[in-house]
């Protein structure tokens, strides 16, 4: 494939949704599949074409869904395998492609073939997992390896039915699936045709940088004061994976006309990024990576009530990396946040300035080249929730590691402010619809806390005001598939302008003779710069009364701007 032949999922408009957190159509504080229904005239109106929804599978909810126990069948809390049907066809009749959460890891410990495996050592299902004994140390059993798990404690079960121990690399009611079976394999593919066959578009593939691990079971030798080491590298972007994606492409998803969009994770580079999606690998469409996902110092606070700050020049480099690597070689995907991080109002912007904040970044991100997904609420400038105790927190990761800060000695109350910044229940709050009970998401108290801004920041008010942080994303995406423009935004050259300045990211986006500048002053303070171009027009801005002289441009503090330059 060429990088610059036209393709839908090059040019479409993504938006992710959270189903347990979208809408409550039925009124048991459960978002659910009827209530996507319900707004897809809203998604439609605000520009976006393809929708991410996160798992819908019946699952036992350990993990919020990512605990599959029947791939086959939709989860009670979300609607019947009906009511997935009828939104595939709702959407295709506004233009609108649906692209689902496929699990590839893990399966609930709950699954058919897990409670077959965990039977016998030699029960046919038993390969399907992967399961170690136990070693002795100074006489007492321990783990097979020191490799930790994501969600804090080792990665290892001990299962007493057998007394061996099962890999589960997230939570324990979440066993990994041992790739090297062909059985598995050839389950899962059959599993993700099931799907493509019943209408949907494609898949963002979960976890999908773990199918393959180490197979020596080795001891991690990572200096780390850990009891379990933090060595992803055992688990995570592993070669031998890529054998099982392009089995997965030749098997299923060249037979189809769909997308397909890996999760990386963090510490993954350009270069694996290319073989994981590059243009002749025949695996993947794109990837997503975190690195721009933590340019801020929340890792690195001394008290949990200093100013979160944002590290721009990390934030440009990161964007320069994946800009400028994978360019001509492989597809970008662009967004902010996804489910797994903290709102990006409150890592990047300004709670109290909403819309100036807020209606710069959109500019910073949407416009770069790749394919953009917005989370839901972001484009309302959502913000993060206000955690003040554990129970506040739905996360098992961080129920996890809290039982183990605070048995190593660590202050609670440190603990949950230091949490509240990081944690990834801030994107799990239900949409904030409207200024009424329960911020409209529902009728009932919810699954979740409703953030207690809602009378200030949701979809209904902001609809009417044409000045809105939702009113401008409208903008936005208008602008990017814009035919006149389109071309330069989506397969148009990138490049990054005043790389050494401390306030401004700007670059200039060009396809032929078409050049397009992007210019945004990050920060609450005003920003002196010079640009080498001369405006042939203004395409968007987010402040009103606009004079841009790009030799000399004095930006206002969150200023941002759209220009056709000569």
């Amino acid at each position: 494939m060429s990088f610059y032949e036209k393709k839908w999922w090059k040019e479409a408009i993504g938006y992710q949704i959270y189903l347990r957190s979208f809408k409550d159509s039925n009124n048991d504080g459960i978002g659910d599949i009827p209530g996507i229904i319900e707004k897809l005239d809203y998604l439609k109106d605000l520009g976006v074409n393809l929708l991410w929804i996160c798992p819908f599978y019946k699952s036992p909810m350990d993990d919020n869904g990512y605990d599959v126990s029947d791939f086959y069948d939709i989860s009670e809390d979300y609607g019947t395998l009906e009511d997935a049907k009828r939104l595939i066809l709702e959407a295709k009749k506004r233009d609108i492609r649906i692209i689902a959460d496929l699990v590839m890891n893990q399966t609930s410990d709950e699954h058919p073939w897990f409670i077959e495996s965990r039977k016998s050592k030699d029960n046919p299902y038993r390969d399907y997992y992967i399961w170690q004994k136990g070693k002795l140390v100074n006489g007492i059993e321990v783990e097979p390896t020191n490799w930790a798990s994501f969600f804090g404690g080792s990665c290892w079960q001990k299962d007493d039915l057998t007394g061996e121990y099962y890999m589960k690399i997230f939570s324990k009611k979440m066993p990994d699936l041992n790739w090297a079976n062909p059985n598995v394999r050839k389950g899962m593919f059959e599993m993700a045709k099931f799907w493509l066959d019943l209408g949907i578009d494609g898949f963002r593939v979960d976890a999908v940088a773990h199918i393959a691990r180490s197979t020596t079971f080795e001891d991690s030798t990572m200096e780390s004061s850990s009891k379990y080491k933090p060595d992803w590298r055992k688990f995570s972007n592993l070669p031998k994976l890529h054998d099982y994606l392009n089995e997965f492409n030749q098997e299923v998803l060249k037979d189809y006309d769909v997308m397909t969009v890996g999760e990386v994770g963090g510490g993954a580079l350009p270069a694996e990024a290319i073989e994981y999606a590059g243009l002749q690998r025949d695996e993947l469409n794109m990837v997503f990576n975190f690195d721009h996902n933590w340019c801020n110092n929340v890792w690195d606070l001394k008290n949990p009530d200093d100013e979160v700050i944002t590290n721009l020049a990390h934030m440009k480099d990161m964007f320069e990396k994946w800009q400028t690597n994978l360019y001509g070689k492989a597809w970008n995907p662009l967004y902010w946040l996804n489910h797994d991080q903290p709102r990006v109002m409150s890592q990047y912007g300004n709670v109290n300035k909403r819309v100036l904040s807020g209606s710069m970044l959109a500019t910073a991100l949407y416009f770069m080249w790749g394919t953009p997904f917005i989370y839901q609420g972001e484009e309302i400038g959502m913000t993060n929730y206000p955690f003040k105790t554990i129970d506040d927190f739905n996360d098992v990761s961080v129920k996890n590691s809290y039982q183990i800060a605070i048995s190593e000695g660590q202050d609670p109350a440190r603990y949950i402010g230091f949490t509240a910044h990081r944690s990834r229940d801030n994107a799990r709050t239900p949409i904030q619809w409207k200024n009424a009970p329960y911020g409209g998401f529902s009728t009932v108290e919810p699954w979740f806390h409703v953030n207690p801004n809602y009378p200030e920041i949701n979809v209904e008010d902001e609809e009417k005001d044409p000045k809105s942080l939702l009113n401008y994303y409208k903008q936005v995406l208008k602008l990017r598939k814009n035919p006149r423009y389109k071309d330069t935004f989506v397969y148009g050259t990138y490049k990054q302008y005043l790389r050494d300045d401390k306030h401004v990211y700007a670059y200039l986006r060009q396809h032929g003779a078409q050049k397009v500048l992007v210019v945004t002053n990050f920060f609450d303070v005003e920003s002196k710069v010079s640009l080498d171009f001369e405006i042939d027009q203004v395409l968007l801005s987010n402040y009103d009364a606009h004079n841009y002289h790009l030799k000399s441009l004095q930006l206002k503090p969150y200023e941002s701007f759209v220009v056709l330059v000569k």
